[in-house]
């Protein structure tokens, strides 16, 4: 029930090219059966296409795998063209107003970091799963939405000592 992170298109002097992911590193990321089943759904509809492009250069090796998000007939989308013909789109389809940086395609990675943060998964595996190579800078990033609270905090103290009940009315 993981993902693993391996490959990315890029273009590079004006030819696609297969490249490692962002950072040039491979990771692995945690994956929900719902996520699972989307993935599954998705193929159906729409089969995995086959696509063979050189790696990280024009001249490199050439690779071959399938890949799940294309265009009709297999188009290869580079990131911008993505954006403005997959993602622009599918805001005008749906009638929704595109607010340029807050419903970008960064806007997803931090959707998910904030769910994640959310429902305590750390700093540290967080900073794993985006493939950044310090978990400061994740912390620096995203520190605005990790969770604060006296409560939590009065919470995980009762866990461990049990909470005491104090009678107001006399004093201590």
């Amino acid at each position: 029930m993981v993902l693993r992170v391996q490959r990315q298109l890029r273009v590079v002097r004006g030819q696609l090219v297969f490249a490692l992911p962002k950072g040039g590193k491979r990771r692995v990321v945690p994956l929900t059966s719902g996520v699972l089943r989307a993935i599954r759904e998705h193929m159906r509809l729409f089969p995995p296409v086959e696509v063979t492009l050189p790696w990280k250069d024009p001249e490199g090796d050439p690779v071959t795998v399938r890949l799940l998000a294309t265009g009709d007939g297999g188009r290869l989308y580079t990131g911008d063209l993505f954006h403005k013909v997959v993602w622009l789109g599918a805001f005008r389809e749906a009638g929704l107003i595109y607010r340029k940086r807050a419903d970008g395609m960064h806007a997803l990675r931090h959707f998910y970091a904030s769910v994640l943060l959310s429902q305590g998964v750390s700093i540290k595996e967080l900073a794993e799963y985006l493939g950044h190579s310090d978990p400061g800078f994740t912390l620096r990033t995203y520190t605005h939405l990790v969770p604060s609270s006296h409560e939590r905090a009065r919470q995980a103290i009762d866990a461990v000592f049990g909470p005491q009940i104090y009678d107001t009315a006399r004093p201590q």
